[in-house]
């Protein structure tokens, strides 16, 4: 069935499809019905097995047989699992059009590397695990995330750098199998969790707690922006900044969308921020503004009010000078 994409709606059927004796390469996506992005790398699998024959593509909805979710970590979708003689060889979390192309072209090449390319291999994935390492000034390669650590040391190194108000992201090992094997090598370090500043290697929990001890660990690690000084910045990211229940495309509560139908008919220019994205934004705000609802209109840094307020202003004709910071 060349071209085709299988499904596998049992435990049963994913092993009949995983021993298939003529296919080497069985790509799994992993997806469920209610994701958009799913949908799309549904496409983007069936565009691949037109181009792959040889290549068994396999849709798995992940939420039907919760036993191969579980034994695969499943976490999130969508994911692909790659298998060559039923054993798995590689993982994509995401919806990654690009790296599953890259991966399926890379698999179904066949397991001998071409002569003279086992060396430009290598030196794709250190460059790519330099820019990771470099994608921000702290960067911890850890099991999970910082929000759902999938080890104690992962976990306990997260509540460390948090306890110290230190600025990091992360990258779960678990998301990449050829990331969480390179990067062993790469930094000659054989655990995770890693913490990098500046591109360079500080190293595991134990160094961390060294460090934390000895009081360096504060001037090693880049703190975070205290709250008062990031929601400055906010308020002040544009001329008219409107904070609320949703987006400009999707207002979550009436107030918001009632708001934002006043704002788009004043032609002014303005930006938004959804603070249901953001539970430090959405507590700390009120307080700082002395202002305990939402929606809250801000012109030049300095808060206008809520929807009565703005009403009040549109009914009087002050809203647009109001707006253009001439009052």
């Amino acid at each position: 069935m060349a071209g085709a994409v299988a499904a596998a709606g049992s435990a049963e059927q994913f092993q009949q499809l995983l021993q298939r004796p003529d296919r080497s390469l069985v790509v799994v996506h992993f997806w469920a019905p209610w994701a958009p992005q799913c949908a799309q790398m549904n496409e983007v699998m069936a565009a691949l097995a037109q181009e792959h024959s040889q290549v068994t593509f396999v849709q798995l909805e992940a939420e039907a047989v919760p036993e191969v979710s579980e034994k695969y970590e499943i976490s999130s979708v969508p994911t692909f699992l790659f298998f060559k003689n039923s054993q798995k060889v590689d993982r994509l979390d995401g919806a990654h059009a690009p790296e599953l192309t890259q991966k399926v072209q890379r698999h179904a090449a066949g397991t001998a590397p071409v002569p003279g390319s086992g060396g430009s291999a290598k030196e794709e994935l250190h460059a790519r695990l330099r820019k990771l390492i470099n994608a921000a000034p702290c960067m911890l390669f850890m099991k999970g995330s910082p929000k759902e650590p999938r080890c104690g040391f992962s976990r306990q190194l997260v509540e460390i750098l948090s306890q110290h108000g230190v600025a990091f992201s992360s990258f779960d090992v678990f998301s990449d199998e050829e990331v969480r094997q390179g990067l062993k090598t790469f930094s000659n370090w054989p655990t995770y969790p890693q913490l990098y500043v500046a591109g360079e290697l500080i190293g595991g929990l134990d160094i961390v707690k060294e460090l934390e001890a000895s009081g360096e660990l504060d001037t090693i690690c880049p703190k975070a922006q205290k709250l008062e000084d990031r929601l400055k910045s906010l308020i002040n990211k544009a001329p008219v900044m409107l904070f609320m229940k949703g987006s400009k495309q999707v207002a979550k509560c009436g107030f918001s969308k009632q708001i934002i139908e006043i704002m788009n008919n004043t032609g002014v220019d303005y930006e938004t921020f959804d603070i249901l994205e953001d539970e430090e934004v959405r507590q700390g705000l009120k307080s700082f503004s002395n202002w305990p609802t939402y929606p809250q209109l801000y012109v030049k840094g300095e808060l206008v009010g809520g929807l009565d307020i703005v009403k009040e202003l549109k009914e009087s004709g002050e809203l647009l000078p109001v707006l253009k910071g001439e009052n």
